[in-house]
């Protein structure tokens, strides 16, 4: 990207912040520290990819950067002031103008073909209703294994811990950077594995315990 579009980027970000602080919530875009960190876990064969709030298209170029086809991206823009520049910058992407809360009932995609999900959502301004509803979407097009990305510029994981205990999901810090503006830390949000219910349980009774006997305590997460 040239200097000129970085600079236009900037004003047009600092114009949504100032026009709607809590649904843009950053006065400037994301820089190019954070993209990696936020894509650094993706290859191609994770596509499609889902991205929430790209803005301007940081996270998108990064994805691009790290070999995910264009085609194979879906950009879920809610401000209509960022769409026409996203659809002119990545014209193989679809580009949908749509708030993300109603990603569940959207059709974007039969079954689980999503391998990960990138999200630019100002989570911390957000109500539990509506990041419940946001994850749970998410999670309906994410197949096994899949993930979502999250950042924040906030000391813990922006997903209180009952919405991720509801969902069945779980949280892990995989980074942060202090090259942005301001330092940010990205979270990989997954699906808790089910318990392993089919260890052997002690024998009672006459016979004799031939195997160790299971820790009762134990869980896999």
């Amino acid at each position: 990207m040239t200097a000129d579009a970085a600079f236009s980027d900037f004003v047009h970000f600092f114009r949504s912040w100032i026009s709607n602080p809590l649904r843009v919530a950053a006065v400037a875009p994301s820089g190019d520290s954070l993209a990696r960190l936020m894509t650094q876990e993706i290859a191609p064969v994770d596509g499609p990819i889902i991205e929430l709030g790209p803005g301007t298209g940081v996270f998108t170029r990064a994805l691009l950067a790290r070999g995910i086809a264009e085609s194979d991206l879906t950009l879920i823009e809610y401000g209509a002031e960022f769409v026409p520049g996203l659809q002119r910058r990545f014209p193989q992407a679809r580009v949908l103008q749509m708030d993300a809360a109603k990603l569940g009932h959207a059709d974007l995609f039969e079954g689980e073909p999503v391998g990960a999900v990138i999200s630019g959502l100002p989570l911390l301004s957000m109500s539990p209703r509506k990041i419940t509803a946001i994850l749970g979407g998410a999670f309906t097009y994410i197949r096994p294994g899949g993930a979502f990305y999250q950042f924040t510029y906030g000391p813990r994981c922006p997903v209180p811990r009952p919405i991720l205990d509801r969902l069945g999901l779980k949280a892990t810090h995989i980074g942060h950077t202090v090259r942005n503006i301001p330092p940010a830390a990205v979270y990989r949000i997954s699906r808790r594995k089910p318990l392993d219910l089919t260890r052997e349980r002690p024998k009672y009774g006459g016979g004799t315990e031939t195997g160790p006997i299971p820790d009762a305590g134990r869980t896999d997460e």
